[in-house]
């Protein structure tokens, strides 16, 4: 929409003193962290041969990073290993290439949780009934232990003809 002639627009009072810096932020927010490598690299003029001699790093890696393909990387330690190298390599602050590699791969991971097949989830409920019938047994024998203590008939208790005091004795016939 175009506009008519009329009051310009408002402007930060940031943007009329530092209109430069506003602007270079801007373009670094909207540039890639492979991108703005690559620019650096190239400022300081090295080959990504040259590069990747100096770092140690396969001319594939190399440009996976620059062209910001970071999933093509063997794994997530070895692109912070590279962009570490590739930084000190350039004269670049390693923790702030990392720092910015992590905000642009702002991923979250998900554990996913276990899944149980029928079969599995049958046999850990029969784990539990299995355990409940050990307890309920073990609790049984217990108290029927406890019966018997306190109900065991003593000596006193018997009746005569159960006890040996009362028998009569026999005689021993030869």
């Amino acid at each position: 929409m175009c506009r008519g002639p009329g009051p310009d627009p408002p402007v930060k009072r940031e943007e009329k003193m530092f209109p430069k810096a506003i602007q270079a932020s801007t373009e670094l927010m909207n540039e890639t962290l492979g991108s703005y490598l690559k620019e650096q690299r190239e400022r300081r003029g090295m080959s990504c041969v040259e590069l990747s001699r100096v770092t140690r790093i396969p001319l594939a890696s190399l440009e996976a990073i620059e062209t910001d393909r970071f999933d093509e990387l063997p794994g997530e330690v070895f692109a912070r290993g590279f962009l570490k190298a590739y930084a000190q390599a350039i004269s670049l602050l390693p923790a702030d290439v990392l720092a910015r590699y992590t905000s642009s791969r702002r991923v979250v991971f998900v554990t996913p949780l276990p899944v149980q097949t029928p079969l599995q989830a049958a046999r850990e409920g029969q784990g539990r009934r299995f355990g409940v019938a050990i307890a309920f047994v073990l609790l049984l024998i217990l108290l029927s232990l406890a019966l018997s203590i306190v109900l065991k008939p003593r000596g006193h208790d018997m009746p005569t003809e159960l006890s040996r005091a009362g028998a009569p004795r026999l005689a021993r016939t030869a």
